[in-house]
Order: structure tokens, then sequence, then C-alpha cells
């Protein structure tokens, strides 16, 4: 199991590498345009080459592109759903170039329209990406901390989509914080069990590949996606050495999406708790 992190890519993606170092990441998440806007960030085929080199001689890896926060598959605005699965498209382009494994991002919201009513265009969307994007990289579903319409925050809704698409190329990312706050008790062992007894049932354990390790500021079922630095949470440090004790998760990138002490991001003390909880939950077994 290794502890990365969401990283910077200013002055260049290959800079992600040498920031998940100073930080003493293990793997790296970026975001490869500005999450709040579909204007793209060109990066150039040098500083993608670098990327790549760099990652291979540091081995640091599986890395990710977290796709735009604009993007809605389940949106009854068909120009929104246009652009979101142009983005989609050319994230799993930039991630088959940076060597990458895929691109994490979230359905969306249907708005009030209902999961029913968007539920094949959200599965066809899915489907035109992949046939459009390099065989080499995931497309991987997050789950949703439940707010708004958000799509797939429970994992029978999100089973139900994998399961339609029924591509080898989709999977899964659970964020625990957007886990905690859907009212899945991760701090529990039993709550923890079931959760990931549901979750094999209804998704599949075989598609989990990545792990968004955030502690929550949002009480259980709160259905807000609000992330708080590690230990510091509603999930807090028992509940993180729990998830990390939990077979589901051996072998997983666990990726920081946290605020850091000065809120400016995953950094080192946050890199450092998960490490000290890994080692503990090695220890207990």
């Amino acid at each position: 199991m290794k502890v990365g992190a969401h990283v910077s890519t200013a002055g260049g993606v290959d800079k992600a590498i040498d920031r998940a170092l100073e930080m003493g990441a293990e793997a790296v998440q970026i975001f490869a345009a500005a999450p709040q806007s579909w204007r793209r960030r060109e990066f150039t085929p040098e500083e993608m080459d670098a990327f790549r080199a760099r990652a291979g001689e540091t081995g640091i890896g599986p890395n990710y592109i977290h796709g735009p926060y604009l993007i809605n598959l389940a949106s009854p605005d068909p120009s929104l759903v246009g652009k979101s699965v142009e983005a989609l498209v050319r994230d799993m382009e930039v991630c088959h170039r940076l060597g990458m494994q895929g691109v994490i991002f979230h359905l969306g919201s249907h708005k009030g329209a209902g999961l029913e009513a968007q539920f094949r265009q959200v599965v066809e969307c899915i489907l035109q990406v992949l046939s459009r994007t390099p065989e080499d990289v995931w497309l991987v579903l997050e789950n949703s901390a439940g707010m708004g319409g958000a799509v797939g925050s429970r994992f029978p809704e999100l089973g139900r989509i994998v399961k339609a698409a029924g591509h080898p190329r989709v999977k899964v990312c659970l964020d625990t914080q957007h886990m905690f706050a859907a009212g899945y008790d991760v701090r529990t062992r039993e709550g923890l069990e079931a959760a990931m007894e549901e979750f094999d049932r209804e998704v599949g354990l075989e598609r989990l590949v990545a792990v968004h390790a955030n502690d929550s500021k949002c009480p259980l079922a709160g259905g807000v996606d609000r992330h708080e630095n590690i230990g510091q949470g509603y999930i807090g440090r028992e509940g993180f050495l729990n998830i990390l004790s939990h077979p589901a998760f051996r072998g997983l990138p666990f990726l920081l999406e946290v605020p850091g002490a000065d809120g400016s991001g995953p950094d080192r003390p946050n890199v450092e708790a998960l490490k000290e909880l890994r080692a503990a939950a090695h220890s207990a077994h």
C-alpha cells in the first residue's frame, strides 16, 4: 500500500514528482487542467517525457489524473454533457502520454431530474469516452458524498452504472470522506466490514483501484463534501487505522486530498501521519 498525494503541476508536469519527493509521497494525483474551468493546460512533449522518466527512476506510482470538477455526465443540459465527455477524452489521452493508470472523476449530479431519467445517458457517456481513448488507461468513477442529486454516493447506484457499462476499463476510487458523509461508518470494524461487503456485492472489489484518503469535517451521514487533515476530523486516527487494516485496501494507493496545515493542500505532516498509521496497521497483523 502506497501513500500518495494530490500535487501541483506548476512549472511543468514533471515538477509533480519533485513535489511528491519533498513531502515523502509514493504516488501522485494531478489535475491536467484547471479544476474549475474548461480551459486546458497544454503540457509540452518534453515535460511529459520528463514526467515519465522521473516517475520511472524514483518509483513513484501508480499515478492518476483527477478530472475537472465541472464534469457532469448526469446533467440534463446536453452542452454540459458534451463538454464533460470531451474533457474526459483529453484527460485520458494525457494520462496515456504520462504513463499514468487512469482518470478519476465525479459522475456529477442529475440536478433533480432523478437518476432514472439520466441513467442511460451516464452509461453511454462512459462508453463513448472509452471508445475514443487508449486501451492502457482506466476510467475511474469516484463515489460522491451525496449532496444535491450527486450520483454514486451509495454502492448499489455505483454498481448499477459499472455493470451497465460492462467494460473492463471502468474502475472505482473510494473516497473515505465521501463514504463517511454518505452514511458508511468506516470508523468501526463492523461498519467498515458491512460497507466493504456491500461494495463487493454491488460493485466488485476487483474494480477498486485507488483510495482518496481524507478525514471528514462533516459528521457521519452529513452528506457534505468537506475534507479534513488525517486524524483531525470525524473519522479520526482510529478510523484510519481501521481502514488501513482492512484486507480490501491492501496494495492500493492511498491518495491524500487534505487541506494541509496551511490550507494549501497535502503536505509532509499528513503523509507522515498516514505512513505511521500504515506501519501500526501492519504491525497489528
